[in-house]
């Protein structure tokens, strides 16, 4: 691993896997659109290369005099008005990222899937990475696309290319511009915490994340799967955590899901009209309905993988975004 092109190199986990690849030493190039929003990399000295993964000659000449390639670029929605753009962007965009790189002879690359790829459990025991999908009824885009996305990886594996997946959970930390894991800080800050969801979620320092991708590179074995996660929290304890550090209201009323997939679909209806983006989403609900626990136990073992504290996490983040005036 010397010379290393991350897709997405200005996204949430890109810019800070550049930072810390920069940082090792390593001569790094990201792949980025004219249009992308580079706010997360400033102070960031990294060369760019301007295409879009939609366009399979952009990212092959990109990859032109890299043996590891790093595709971390995705789009995150839960709004079914993306549906298409999540498809283009995770399938085929992941699709022409693997065929590429078959082409141009890259030594490594690492795909950057989601816990979203694998199924939710009924037994009451952690999903894994032996937890096979079953999202597939409940029609929820991001997610089937993540699934879709790894089987793209894993055909090309089966024609020689060497690839790993790593599968973070929601992913906390500096450099999150669209409050994906943030989410959490800001909802607790702005006091919209005092309802909650008897649900699950399992919150992911991005240094984590981060070492969990190099460490893949390095020891990863070709056409694996490893969870990249932290602990695993329900929804209350999550929010009354958080408030500890950030202030903002703690948790007191516990909302039925019955109750949030009706106003999500009211959400929907009001997205629909003023063409903003819904505060809830009937897929959102359906995830967080079903959704269960984590373990990172083959990525410990196999990747020298571990877990930083939630509250060391959640700190970070939080400063990050008061330092930048964005909470």
């Amino acid at each position: 691993m010397k010379n290393i092109l991350v897709t997405g190199g200005t996204g949430f986990i890109g810019s800070n896997l550049t930072q810390k690849l920069l940082a090792e030493g390593y001569n790094v190039t990201i792949f980025r659109r004219e249009t992308s929003n580079l706010f997360g990399i400033n102070g960031i000295d990294v060369e760019h290369r301007i295409g879009d993964v939609r366009d399979k000659e952009s990212i092959r000449k990109a990859m032109e005099g890299c043996d590891t390639v790093f595709h971390t670029a995705a789009t995150v929605s839960f709004w079914r008005k993306k549906r298409d753009l999540i498809y283009e962007v995770n399938v085929i965009g992941t699709r022409n990222v693997a065929e590429a790189a078959l082409e141009v002879g890259v030594e490594r690359l690492v795909y950057t899937s989601s816990v979203a790829a694998f199924g939710y459990r009924t037994d009451g025991k952690p999903t894994d990475e032996t937890t096979e999908f079953n999202w597939g009824p409940l029609n929820i885009p991001y997610k089937n696309s993540k699934y879709e996305a790894e089987q793209e990886i894993l055909k090309a594996v089966q024609k020689g290319l060497a690839a790993v997946i790593v599968n973070p959970t929601v992913v906390i930390g500096a450099r999150d511009l669209h409050f994906h894991g943030g989410q959490l800080i800001r909802d607790v800050k702005r006091g919209l915490a005092p309802l909650y969801l008897d649900s699950w979620i399992n919150v992911v320092y991005v240094g984590d994340v981060v070492f969990g991708h190099i460490q893949a590179a390095k020891k990863g074995r070709v056409g694996e799967r490893y969870i990249l996660c932290g602990e695993n929290l329900k929804t209350k304890d999550a929010f009354e955590r958080t408030a500890k550090i950030v202030g903002g209201l703690r948790p007191k009323i516990r909302v039925p899901f019955l109750f949030a997939k009706a106003a999500a679909r009211i959400c929907d209806l009001i997205a629909a009209v003023t063409n903003t983006k819904p505060l809830l989403t009937p897929e959102l609900i359906a995830a967080a309905q079903y959704e269960n626990s984590y373990t990172a136990e083959k990525a410990m073992r196999e990747l020298d993988y571990r877990i930083t504290p939630f509250e060391v996490a959640v700190r970070e983040a939080y400063e990050w975004y008061v330092e930048h005036g964005m909470i």
